[in-house]
């Protein structure tokens, strides 16, 4: 206890101890470890905050900083970009937040864990029915992270160091993996990112390729036909990753599977999982068969205990804690166990018939906001194809369209340019079945007072 100020203090670590540490790592100072963080995202001081307040004045500047939100189910909503919403039924929430559900973790002792490893078999058994793939892990991070780690896996499996990104591919998406890539010695060959290009990568495979990632629907909205791509990546012993965003569009749109793909990978929260103003997420990575054991993550699977009874084990780890470090696959530490429970209770209220039945609502209201846009001076839908999101040209810089729109009440979708640079007048618009006619209308008449 310290006299002065009279607070406990843990400070295991002396001046010395630090100096030996950082001796051994090979750098003068703990700063030079942060070398990799841009100087203009380092903080420099303290943060300008209040050293104390009490706790009632806390929750009430907390709320005052809460009001300024919107949320998505108060307005007129059509934002999309990789986070989508959707009507979750009640019974999702009430589930998850059961105390064995809501306290479960990570199954390292599975004999004690068989509850948790029943649902983990129960949400790789959907990912991979909804993939049409053979094996799906027990859920990544989130889509982003899925990626990357997918490009690595197809290095591990190919010995080939090159991976080529399709112009369509969610630039988030495209960061996150060059990021990792940028640490293993993989070359990424990647298109600028712009809409009706994506067919073009076929013309770039070659021996060297060890992957080409293709996103569909990207993040345009297009729908992109895999088949060929996959035969010519496949023709120079290349693994064709498929990606999405929208995990509802697999309703309706021919699984990756079928049409070719060795990896899927992608966002699951769009089943499930509310916005949340942006987290958390859960990612979905599934293979074929032969590749399962390059595959990251754990997969758990089923057996039958000494008395012959049906019981849930990991088949597959690939974690540095459960086997040698170098044999690893992966640096992901856990599973997203929450939330792909959520996404396992959502589509099994579902069903089949009712997550196509779903994905039927979500592409014929956003045909109909579609032909509410073309009708509009100075909007034009670019999209030939398309699920529930498309893009539009505007006559104006959509950010300020979608200012303008935010200031009448309505969040009328995610401008271009805030996720990659340039195209200042293209316009992300998402409908999904939480959208009415009366949303659609009053979007279209304020977009049209706002272009004209």
């Amino acid at each position: 206890m310290d006299k002065k100020d009279n607070q406990m203090r843990y400070l295991p670590l002396n001046q010395n101890d630090r100096a030996a540490m950082l001796d051994v790592i090979g750098v003068d100072n703990i700063d030079a470890l942060f070398h990799n963080v841009p100087e203009s995202a380092r903080l420099k001081g303290l943060v300008d905050l209040p050293q104390h307040q009490s706790e009632h004045a806390v929750e009430r500047h907390m709320a005052k900083l809460s009001a300024k939100s919107v949320s998505a189910s108060s307005v007129p909503f059509f934002c999309g970009a990789g986070a989508y919403k959707h009507h979750i039924p009640a019974t999702v929430d009430h589930l998850i937040q059961r105390s064995e559900f809501l306290t479960a973790y990570t199954p390292y002792q599975p004999e004690i864990s068989q509850g948790t490893l029943q649902t983990l078999f129960e949400f790789q058994t959907q990912v991979a029915l909804l993939t049409g793939m053979d094996v799906a892990n027990a859920s990544m991070y989130d889509g982003s992270t899925a990626c990357a780690e997918a490009v690595v896996m197809a290095k591990r499996v190919t010995r080939k160091s090159k991976a080529i990104l399709a112009p369509g591919l969610h630039p988030h998406y495209a960061a996150a993996t060059q990021t990792l890539a940028s640490t293993l010695d993989i070359q990424i060959d990647e298109r600028d990112c712009r809409p009706g290009r994506d067919s073009h990568v076929i013309d770039h495979i070659t021996d060297e390729t060890a992957c080409v990632v293709v996103q569909s629907p990207n993040v345009f909205g297009e729908i992109i036909d895999l088949a060929p791509i996959a035969e010519k990546a496949h023709a120079h012993k290349a693994l064709l990753i498929a990606v999405f965003t929208e995990p509802v569009a697999l309703g309706l749109i021919k699984s990756p599977g079928e049409q070719g793909a060795d990896i899927v990978v992608g966002e699951g929260q769009g089943l499930g999982v509310g916005l949340n103003f942006g987290g958390p997420h859960v990612g979905l990575f599934a293979c074929r068969q032969k590749l399962v054991r390059q595959m990251p993550g754990r997969v758990c699977g089923e057996t039958v205990d000494a008395n012959g009874d049906r019981g849930f084990v990991l088949t597959l780890s690939t974690r540095e804690q459960h086997i040698r470090r170098e044999k690893a696959t992966s640096n992901i530490c856990t599973n997203s166990g929450l939330c792909c429970l959520a996404f396992t209770i959502h589509m099994s209220l579902l069903g089949d018939a009712g997550l196509k039945q779903m994905a039927v609502l979500n592409h014929e209201y956003a045909c109909h906001m579609a032909d509410i846009i073309d009708g509009i001076q100075g909007a034009e839908v670019l999209n030939e194809t398309f699920f529930n999101e498309f893009t539009v040209k505007l006559n104006k810089p959509a950010a300020e369209v979608v200012q303008q729109l935010a200031d009448k009440g309505i969040l009328g979708g995610v401008p271009v340019s805030r996720l990659t640079d340039g195209q200042d007048d293209l316009l992300l618009v998402c409908v999904t079945e939480t959208s009415t006619d009366e949303d659609m209308h009053v979007f279209g008449e304020a977009l049209a007072e706002i272009l004209s």
